[in-house]
């Protein structure tokens, strides 16, 4: 078989990007610090941590939960999560008998100050066009089984409007804290392709 493309085709991402950031600071255009503070941000600030912490909040304060549901924006402010891609957030919640799911059809709007940056999947053409389609077979490809009783619900995040999946407290976390709640939540979670696992 002939590829048509280089030899950087077989490269892993990791070694590209590393590469690429290499060239970059080798001619001066990038600050390597600057970047590292960016990536960063985006991992420790800016993120599923920041997501994770209003799901627990929400899991263990009714009155902040009610208010999560009905202003997700103003009730994410709250715990100082803002700021672009995150202007107007709704919120919406999974139970046993309803399973929401968030694609964007069109490119990939999504909640940055909650969720950090979207993963390669949820941008994925295959993705963003099935969902709409075909939910529930496209939630068990990615291993996450559904009764045929559980109604599911795409939600199309847009320029507009992102948002947030409330998944389901796990059974028998009843007894745990908000800090100790904060590490079980995923990304994959508030996004509603996966639940979340009990310790």
């Amino acid at each position: 078989m002939t590829s048509t493309g280089g030899s950087h085709d077989r490269l892993p991402a990791a070694l590209r990007t590393e590469a690429l950031e290499q060239l970059l600071t080798e001619r001066g255009l990038i600050d390597p610090d600057v970047l590292d503070g960016i990536i960063a941000t985006y991992e420790t600030h800016v993120g599923p941590l920041n997501g994770a912490k209003v799901v627990a909040r929400a899991w263990t304060d009714p009155r902040y939960r009610q208010r999560l549901l009905r202003d997700g924006t103003a009730a994410i402010a709250e715990l100082g999560f803002s700021g672009r891609q995150g202007e107007h957030i709704v919120v919406v919640e999974n139970t046993p008998t309803v399973h929401n799911v968030v694609v964007c059809t069109l490119c990939s709007c999504y909640p940055w100050p909650v969720l950090g940056l979207p993963p390669s999947w949820y941008k994925d053409p295959a993705y963003r066009a099935r969902m709409v389609r075909e939910p529930r077979r496209v939630l068990s490809e990615m291993g996450l089984e559904l009764a045929d009783d559980v109604r599911i619900t795409v939600r199309d995040s847009t320029s507009e409007v992102r948002w947030l999946v409330l998944p389901e407290r796990p059974a028998g976390t009843e007894h745990l804290p908000e800090e100790e709640l904060v590490p079980l939540v995923t990304r994959d979670a508030m996004v509603g392709v996966a639940k979340v696992a009990a310790p």
